[in-house]
Formats: structure tokens, C-alpha cells, sequence
């Protein structure tokens, strides 16, 4: 099938399948899964992804010709949104054979929903200096702590943790990855609401929670370096929207904005086409990343500059939407208003833009590390977070 007749093939079966977006229904978790089952089913769920995992096999091409055929839909895919930006390729680049065949189908059909557990009360942007621990127990593994700022996990049936297994060397070689049964006794979820009144994000607790090794990713201690590779997964998925279902339906992007104000002011059209370049930007950096990924070539730190792209745009989306609107664009019942509201949490999930410009700085521009005490020092030595 050539591009131009996969393109109509994806039209056609999205204006039969795909909800619009005054959908009320669009983001249900049963009405999600069912909707993901028809989706990997008729071809279009894991497009890139290996086909030897459940995946397509096919090549970006593909991947963006049904980006932009979905982007005037509302795609319940949200929930999703980790599994398919973050977990799963972490399972497809670091995991067994065992694990992939096991976990990448299920979680590209939406039978299963999944959370990334890195974050802790004491190690937010500083992900390396977490106190969950995981201590061995012949062919499984023990878990107690807590983890943060987790989106769908009250949702999630499988989650990728991050614990620390060794506290007598420097905090980034004592860690180890899991993957962790979030039904399994002695795992606790509790939402927590942000100011927009929703509860996407969590706070879980491991009380003796029991792992087999089996559902260890990577060796013992090199936690790491597969955290690495989650984190530039998570980054440039944040940055493209990865099962964010299209971005048509913010209410502060340049289309809706420029169909809702008046563009007869030159200012405003000057706002407009300043948004207009922001955005278009950093949709070709992305596509740029995307495209060295598939080629085999490491995109590196330069997925922490498509995140800080990211969250600088939506700031300015949120700054722009409010001075055209006015004051009425913040009160409760405006379309713009959650909008606005989600807007500086951008700049903090997936690494603050402080962090963000750290890497950048140090790791793509070669600027001079900022001097660190940390880094050699045994974890147990370290005063970090609640640690005594």
C-alpha cells in the first residue's frame, strides 16, 4: 500500500471510528480500551514499533500520515499516554525477550494501562537520590517506599519502578528497575487533585511489596542507565504528545485561537503568527528527533531541549490565550481556564526547566558542569531529601 492510499485508508476508518471533539464520553477508561483494541486491530496502534512485539513494523511515514489525519479527532488515548510514550519503548530497547513478548501487545491493544514510578517526596528533578528500597530475597525482591506525581496510576495494572538496591556506592550506581504489578497486595494509590479540580497524577505506597526477578529490567545496580533511556523516551514524548489523542482541542492552540479572536488587529495577528512559528518549530525539531531515532541515532539530551520547547510554548499559549481573551478566560466554567491552569506544570512533569536548560548546558553545549559533591560520595553518606 503507497502513503497516498494509506492515508485514505486511515481517513476513512477514523471518520467511522474515532470520536469527535464534543464527545463528552472521549476519555472513559472502558470507553479508551475499547477503543485502543479497534485501533491496534485495524493497524493503526504501534505503527513504528517492532512487528516481532506486537508492533506494525512499518516507517514514520506511515506514523505521520495518520498523525495528521487524527488531529481533527479527540482520540481517548490519554491513559495510554505512558505506556506508549515511556514504558513500553523502555521494554522494547532494555527488556528481556520474555518481558516484550509478555507486555508489549497487551499494552499496545489497551488491555493493559501502565504508570512510570521514578518521583519521591525527596527526589523530584533529583531523580538519582530516591530511598525506595528493593532488597533480595533469593529469586524475588521486597519493596517499601513511596513514589510521587504519578499520572494514571489509579488506573494502571503495571508500573516501571525505579528502587534503590545498593546504598554503599554513589546514588546513580546503587538503583535497579522493575517492572511491578500495581494490584499486587501491599501496593497503596491515592489521587491527588491539582488546581484544575482533576486527579491525574498520584501518590503510592510499597509496603512489602514482593517482585519476581523475572520482572527485573536490566542488571542488578545499572537501574540508571535504563532510567536514561526512560527519561529520553518521556521527553520527547511529552514534546510530540505521544497518546495525547491531537492537539486540536487545546483551547489556547493557534487554530482555535485564530477561529476565536479578533484578527483584524495587526497585534494580534502579530501574536498569532509569533504562536504560529513557536509551534511549527518545534513540531519539525520533533520530527527531526523522531526521524534519527528510527534511523539508530541517539538523540541524547537534545529530547531535554524538545521538552523545554515544549513547556515554554505552552506558558506562552497560556500568556497569549489570557491578554486576547481578558480576565474572563480564568473563571471556572471558560474553555480556557483549565487550559491556563495546566500550563506551569509543563515546565515541571518529565524534569523542571531548570534541569532541562542543566542538561542542554552541559550535555549539547559543552558548558562547564556545575560543581557537584554528590556524584562519588556512597548514597548512605548522603543527607538528601528525608533522609536522616
Amino acid at each position: 500500500m503507497d502513503l497516498a492510499e494509506y492515508r485514505r485508508a486511515a481517513r476513512a476508518w477514523l471518520q467511522e471510528n474515532a470520536p469527535s471533539h464534543d464527545d463528552p464520553g472521549a476519555d472513559g477508561v472502558a470507553r479508551a480500551k475499547e477503543f485502543m483494541a479497534r485501533l491496534y486491530d485495524a493497524g493503526y496502534s504501534g505503527i513504528t514499533w517492532p512487528e516481532r512485539w506486537g508492533g506494525q513494523g512499518l516507517t514514520q511515514a506511515e506514523e505521520r500520515a495518520f498523525a495528521a489525519e487524527a488531529r481533527d479527532y479527540v482520540l481517548p488515548t490519554y491513559v495510554f499516554s505512558i505506556g506508549l510514550g515511556m514504558t513500553g519503548p523502555t521494554l522494547v530497547d532494555r527488556g528481556t525477550d520474555e518481558q516484550r513478548e509478555r507486555f508489549v501487545r497487551p499494552l499496545l491493544r489497551g488491555e493493559e494501562i501502565w504508570c512510570q514510578l521514578f518521583s519521591e517526596p525527596g527526589a523530584g528533578s533529583d531523580v538519582a537520590s530516591l530511598q525506595t528500597r528493593a532488597e533480595r530475597d533469593g529469586d524475588t525482591w521486597i519493596v517499601n517506599g513511596q513514589k510521587v506525581w504519578t499520572s494514571v496510576a489509579h488506573h494502571a495494572d503495571w508500573g516501571l519502578l525505579l528502587a534503590r538496591t545498593d546504598v554503599d556506592v554513589p546514588k546513580h550506581r546503587g538503583l535497579t528497575m522493575f517492572v511491578v504489578d500495581m494490584h499486587h497486595p501491599g501496593v497503596t494509590v491515592r489521587p491527588l487533585k491539582d488546581m484544575s479540580g482533576r486527579s491525574n497524577f498520584n501518590e503510592i505506597f510499597f509496603d512489602n511489596v514482593t517482585i519476581p526477578d523475572e520482572h527485573r529490567v536490566g542488571e542488578v545496580n545499572d537501574g540508571w542507565s535504563v532510567a536514561v533511556t526512560t527519561l529520553l523516551h518521556e521527553r520527547l514524548s511529552i514534546s510530540a504528545g505521544v497518546g495525547m489523542g491531537g492537539q486540536r482541542d487545546n483551547p489556547a492552540s493557534f487554530e482555535t485561537l485564530r477561529q476565536t479572536v479578533d484578527t483584524s488587529d495587526p497585534l494580534v495577528r502579530d501574536e498569532l503568527v509569533e504562536l504560529h512559528i513557536r509551534s511549527r518549530a518545534l513540531a519539525l525539531f520533533n520530527q527531526r528527533l523522531a526521524q534519527e531515532t528510527r534511523a539508530g541515532i541517539f538523540p541524547g539530551a537534545r529530547g531535554s531541549a524538545a521538552k523545554l520547547l515544549l513547556a515554554e510554548l505552552t506558558l506562552f499559549q497560556a500568556d497569549l490565550a489570557t491578554r486576547l481573551v481578558g480576565p474572563e478566560s480564568v473563571l471556572a466554567d471558560h474553555p480556557l481556564a483549565q487550559a491556563i491552569s495546566l500550563a506551569p506544570g509543563m515546565s515541571l512533569g518529565g524534569g523542571t526547566n531548570e534541569i532541562m536548560r542543566n542538561i542542554v548546558g552541559d550535555r549539547v553545549l559543552n558548558l562547564p558542569p556545575e560543581p557537584r559533591v554528590d556524584k562519588t560520595m556512597p548514597f548512605k553518606e548522603l543527607k538528601v531529601g528525608t533522609q536522616e
